[in-house]
C-alpha cells in the first residue's frame, strides 16, 4: 500500500492535580536545552507550560473548572508507520486514498483545537512510490465537513500540483492520476484559497519518489513533520483555542509543533521513537509551515547524511549539526547511535522549544561505551 492510516487513538486524561511544579534544572533536563539568560519569569511560565507533558491531566472548561474527561481523536501521526522500501524493479499503477477529515483534538493536555487533516493524521499518510510509477488517486471531502479542500502535489507535473482537479466542496469525491517522473521527497498540501489557514491546520504530508536503484539501506525510518499553529489565546490555557487570522498574518504562531501535537512524540505524551545502539535510522522531514522554516537540529547527534530538499538523487552532505528547511519542503537525514540515551529532534530556533512545544525524542537502548561519551557527576564546589 503507498498510503496508510493512522489508527485513530483516543488520549485518555488521568486525575486533575491541584499544581504541577519543577525546577529550572528539571526543566531544562527536559527540553534538553541549556539557554543563558532566562529570567525567573520565564523560566517559570516555561515550566508551567512544560508541566503538562511532565504529568496527567483532565480536560478543564475554559472557565478553569474541571470537566468530565472525553476521549479525543489523536491527530499526530505514528511516526514509525512508513511502508517498506519498494524492491520491484518495473513501474507500477499505486492507487492512493486521501480523505479530508475536519476533527477536533488536543494540541497539549487539555488544549483543544479544531484540526484539518488527510486520512485523520499530522502530516498527512506518507506514500511511497518508484520513479515512474503512476499515481491513482482518489481524493474524499465527506459531508460531514465544513470547507472546501483539495491536493498540491509538489510530485505532480501538471496545473497546481493537481490541486484544481481535486476540488471538492463537502460531500464530494474527485480521481487524478499522475506520473512520478522524478525522484525525491516532496510535500503535498491543501490549495484552496485559504490554503495558508489549511496547512496551519493540519494538511500536508510528504511524498516519496524512490529512485530507480532505490535508497541506501538503513535500519529503521522515521516521519516527521513541522508546522506552526495559530490560535485565539495562550499557548497553555486550557479550554478549546479557535484560529487566529490575523496572529497568522502577523506570523505570531501559539505553538510551533512536530507531528500535530506540542511534545508529542516524547515520554511523558504519545512516546518518544526507539532505536538500537549500532542502528542507523532515516528521517523524512517535512515542513508545512504555512510560514515559518525550521533549523533542524539533533541535540547530543549530527546528521551523517543529509538531502537537502529531499533531492535524493544528488550526493549528501555530511556531518551536519543543522539545517534549514523553508516552508513547503522536506529534507531526508541519517542517524547513527553509538551512544546510549536520548537524541532530541528540535528546531533551533529555540523559543519554539522552550515555549511553543516544538520537541521529538528519539531513544536509543543499549551498552554505554564510555570511550565516547561519559558523565563525570558534579560535586559541591
Amino acid at each position: 500500500m503507498a498510503s496508510q492510516e493512522t489508527k485513530r487513538g483516543a488520549d485518555r486524561p488521568g486525575e486533575t492535580t491541584a499544581a504541577h511544579v519543577i525546577d529550572r534544572r528539571q526543566f531544562l533536563q527536559y527540553t534538553g536545552t541549556v539557554l543563558g539568560g532566562v529570567t525567573l519569569a520565564s523560566a517559570a511560565q516555561a515550566a508551567r507550560a512544560a508541566s503538562h507533558d511532565l504529568a496527567s491531566t483532565s480536560g478543564r472548561g475554559g472557565n478553569g473548572s474541571v470537566a468530565t474527561a472525553r476521549p479525543l481523536v489523536r491527530v499526530a501521526a505514528d511516526p514509525s508507520r512508513i511502508p517498506p522500501p519498494i524492491t520491484r524493479r518495473r513501474p507500477a499503477v499505486v492507487p492512493v486514498t486521501l480523505e479530508a477529515r475536519e476533527v477536533m483534538a488536543e494540541i497539549e493536555p487539555g488544549v483543544r483545537f479544531r484540526f484539518m487533516t488527510y486520512n485523520g493524521q499530522i502530516p498527512g499518510p506518507f506514500i511511497r512510490v518508484r520513479e515512474g510509477d503512476t499515481i491513482d488517486l482518489t481524493f474524499r471531502n465527506p459531508r460531514t465537513n465544513t470547507e472546501a479542500h483539495n491536493v498540491d502535489f509538489h510530485a505532480a507535473m501538471g496545473p497546481g500540483g493537481g490541486a484544481l482537479a481535486t476540488w471538492t466542496e463537502p460531500g464530494e469525491e474527485a480521481h487524478l492520476r499522475f506520473r512520478a517522473s522524478y525522484p525525491g521527497a516532496f510535500i503535498y498540501h491543501c490549495a484552496v484559497s485559504n490554503m495558508d489557514m489549511h496547512i496551519s491546520s493540519g494538511m500536508f504530508g510528504l511524498i516519496l519518489v524512490e529512485p530507480k536503484k532505490g535508497l541506501p539501506r538503513v535500519d529503521r525510518e522515521f516521519y516527521l513533520g513541522q508546522h506552526e499553529i495559530y490560535t485565539n489565546k495562550p499557548a497553555g490555557l486550557p479550554g478549546e483555542h479557535d484560529f487566529d487570522v490575523g496572529a497568522m498574518v502577523r506570523e505570531e504562531p501559539s505553538y510551533v509543533v512536530i507531528n500535530g501535537a506540542a511534545r508529542g512524540l516524547t515520554p511523558k505524551r504519545y512516546g518518544a521513537m526507539h532505536v538500537r545502539t549500532g542502528s542507523t535510522a532515516r528521517v523524512y522531514f517535512v515542513v508545512g509551515g504555512p510560514n515559518l522554516s525550521s533549523s533542524f537540529h539533533p541535540i547530543g547527534n549530527v546528521w551523517h547524511e543529509l538531502w537537502p530538499e529531499g533531492s535524493v538523487i544528488n550526493a549528501p552532505l555530511r556531518f551536519i549539526q543543522t539545517y534549514a528547511v523553508p516552508p513547503g519542503s522536506t529534507t531526508v537525514a541519517t542517524l547513527r547511535f553509538p551512544v546510549a540515551g536520548d537524541v532530541k529532534l528540535v528546531d533551533h530556533a529555540l523559543t519554539r522549544v522552550v515555549h511553543q512545544g516544538c520537541l521529538a525524542v528519539i531513544h536509543a537502548e543499549g551498552a554505554h561505551d564510555p570511550t565516547l561519551f561519559q558523565a563525570g557527576g558534579r560535586r559541591q564546589l
